[in-house]
């Protein structure tokens, strides 16, 4: 397998970038059932030395893994695998296929990105109106 350097999938779209390696390597670990529910998924820190990837590339692949269902976090504890949902998929044989965390995990994803992106949105806001002060002082 190929894997794709400084986040720009080439033409064709057959090359795997890190992060996509990432959270399909562990995928597979949760799906063979290596990671059970309720079990650490490994450290940001483990990941990078493993597959040799930026924090970044570890971070959108936990992301990925969240926003699927696979992973929840636990803020100060880190993350996890997914339980499936009670009232989630009643077992149809397509088990290897269906993500483990369901409904609930995913929203628990969406509300933790969300909450990241405000945080971002509001740090530069606070550094766009520090400049403006900066050239409003400066007499421009």
């Amino acid at each position: 397998m190929t894997v794709g350097r400084r986040g720009r999938r080439p033409a064709g779209g057959t090359v795997l970038l890190t992060f996509e390696v990432i959270a399909g390597a562990l995928r597979e670990r949760i799906r063979s059932g290596e990671l059970k529910p309720g079990d650490a998924l490994p450290t940001q820190t483990v990941l990078m030395a493993e597959y040799g990837a930026s924090s970044l590339s570890v971070q959108k692949a936990m992301a990925l893994l969240k926003q699927d269902g696979y992973a929840i976090s636990r803020p100060g504890k880190g993350a996890f695998v997914a339980h499936p949902d009670a009232d989630g998929d009643s077992g149809d044989g397509e088990a290897g296929n269906t993500p483990v965390g369901g409904t609930a995990a995913r929203v628990e994803a969406l509300e933790l990105a969300l909450a990241e992106t405000l945080e971002q949105l509001t740090a530069l806001r606070a550094r766009v109106e520090a400049l403006e002060a900066g050239d409003t002082e400066r007499g421009c």
